[in-house]
């Protein structure tokens, strides 16, 4: 069915903290809305209360017609032990819940006391698990998986419905992930970054889905290319300024009328604050003169000339009526508050002395794990390459950043390593942040050189205040443990930088000041990635296509 979801006077946030209020949104059928902010604005917030899932703080969240189907898509991180990807996919679409609530409604149609109401309830949760697509969706999903070329007996270690999602591999996570989102049948969609994980392949078949539903979206991505080509409009959730706005038109005609619209508040308070400090300072002239003007009629009248002691206090009294008339215009000024200054992440990558010509060589080497091989692959990184590396997840592209720096000996050929190679790395999984010591203590150990005092400043900058380094590494978002390994970046010199994935889970302006810092970076690159603008935006010397474990160069 076609539904609106309509949100009234929207309040949310956590504990004593609001995030954002007084929000008004309306998403019709065909609305593609992308919501933006930095992380820790309200974004994930805000789609718990558009899906029901939290209580705002204030304001209303109605739907119409009032059973539409709204599907929540969180983010998440931990797959569920036991759980089968048919199992995973049936909890995702929402089939799964509607299955157990015809269930309980059908087994109370047994009670011959139950009387109409219960055969109410299981008429409502029958046309629920009708609408939810749970009729058919056993059916369905061979074909979808066998499309992303997840079928039994492929070359991608054959992932089936009865295939455990704890024994999938990163990227085949992700495309199950995405053929949950293709069997989905909701009337509105809350996407809470879809964009994560997926291949260059997984991001143009979300592209597809999103744009031909007919009904409304709200996500949150940080791929920048994937928002300019979906969303219809965008969100905006500034917590620097603490407001919010919604911009109409596309993710590249929201970027100019931000630019345009900050311009014009930065302007109106410049042209307040000088009008205002002109007025201050000529009041406080006409102030200096007027006590100026009675002591020096002190001064020339010691007699008691009356007429000339009324001419000295008139002329005193004309410079008191100026002050007074300067501090009358500066009541009347509209107050224009000045623009808060927005958190960046401003840091750059430590330099270590140069490494030796030679950063690592494979010669006709194989890697093997499990069914998968990679190679023979022969390949040489020079010091100061700048290398991009793409392909489809599962093809091996892990497997290569390993052999090059070391990590994994090969089954066949040889692979070496060159000297003075100092590596500074940010790997798919964030595993240096991982473990239950608190991130202040996990961080320190790994720059012994640092004092406790250092660690924290350099983790503040990175916005990781008291709150965070305190706790647990594992317990901290994704984002954060990205915001923490960018941190360690800067602390250690590296003449040989690896990125694999890095733009996952960063907000779109630390993309940006990331992007910059890797091109004052001077040293040897070798980045993973499908971020398209990223590719577009970094400076690449050479381009490396691995696919069904075969490494081309472009």
């Amino acid at each position: 069915m076609t539904a609106t979801l309509v949100a009234k006077g929207l309040s949310g946030g956590y504990a004593a903290r609001t995030l954002f209020e007084g929000l008004d949104l309306t998403v019709a059928p065909g609305d593609v809305i992308g919501l933006v902010g930095v992380n820790g604005a309200g974004k994930s917030t805000l789609l718990r209360l558009l899906a029901g899932v939290d209580e705002p703080l204030a304001g209303t969240v109605s739907l119409s017609p009032r059973d539409a189907f709204v599907g929540w898509l969180p983010q998440e991180h931990e797959r569920v032990e036991g759980e089968t990807v048919a199992g995973y996919i049936g909890r995702r679409t929402g089939c799964a819940e509607a299955t157990a609530v015809m269930d309980a409604t059908a087994a109370a149609l047994g009670d011959p006391d139950a009387g109409d109401a219960a055969a109410d309830r299981y008429s409502v949760a029958l046309d629920r698990w009708l609408a939810a697509g749970a009729a058919d969706l056993e059916d369905r999903i061979p074909a979808v998986l066998a499309d992303l070329g997840l079928e039994v007996g492929t070359d991608v270690d054959g992932v089936g419905p009865d295939s455990l999602m704890t024994a999938l591999s990163g990227g085949q996570a992700a495309r199950v992930g995405l053929a949950a989102l293709l069997l989905s049948r909701f009337d509105v969609v809350l996407l809470d970054e879809p964009t994560n994980d997926l291949d260059l392949d997984g991001l143009d078949r979300l592209e597809q889905f999103v744009r031909g539903l007919r009904g409304g979206v709200v996500l949150v991505s940080h791929d920048r290319e994937f928002l300019g080509r979906a969303v219809t409009a965008v969100l905006e959730l500034d917590l620097a300024q603490n407001s919010h706005r919604l911009f109409g038109g596309g993710y590249d005609s929201y970027l100019e009328e931000r630019a345009v619209a900050r311009q014009h508040k930065r302007d109106a308070y410049d042209e307040f604050a000088a009008t205002k400090a002109d007025l201050v300072s000529r009041a406080r002239t006409q102030r200096e003169w007027s006590s100026q003007g009675v002591r020096n009629a002190m001064k020339k009248n010691p007699d008691n000339d009356k007429i000339r002691r009324r001419a000295a206090s008139e002329s005193s009294e004309k410079q008191a009526q100026k002050v007074r008339q300067m501090e009358s215009r500066i009541a009347r000024l509209d107050e224009v508050e000045e623009p808060r200054k927005e958190w960046q992440l401003e840091f750059t990558i430590g330099a270590a002395p140069r490494s030796s010509a030679v950063v690592a060589t494979l010669a006709d080497a194989t890697f093997t794990q499990g069914d998968f091989t990679l190679g023979p692959v022969s390949l040489q990184v020079d010091g100061g390459d700048r290398i991009g590396i793409t392909g489809p997840n599962g093809a091996g592209k892990s497997t290569l950043l390993r052999a090059l720096l070391g990590k994994q000996a090969p089954t066949t050929g040889t692979a070496s390593l060159g000297s003075a190679v100092a590596i500074g790395e940010i790997d798919q999984a964030r595993a240096a942040f991982t473990g239950d010591q608190p991130l202040a203590d996990a961080f320190e150990a790994l720059v012994p050189e640092y004092t406790t005092a250092e660690v924290r400043t350099l983790l503040a900058k990175f916005g990781l205040k008291a709150d965070h380094v305190a706790r647990a590494a594992s317990a901290l978002s994704p984002g954060e443990r990205t915001r923490a390994g960018l941190a360690l970046l800067q602390a250690r010199g590296v003449n040989v930088l690896v990125l694999d994935e890095p733009t996952n889970h960063l907000d779109l302006a630390a993309i940006e000041q990331l992007e910059q810092a890797l091109e004052s970076y001077e040293g040897t690159l070798l980045l993973v990635t499908h971020d398209r603008r990223m590719l577009d935006t970094v400076r690449l010397d050479r381009q490396w296509r691995v696919e069904a474990g075969r490494v081309t160069e472009r």
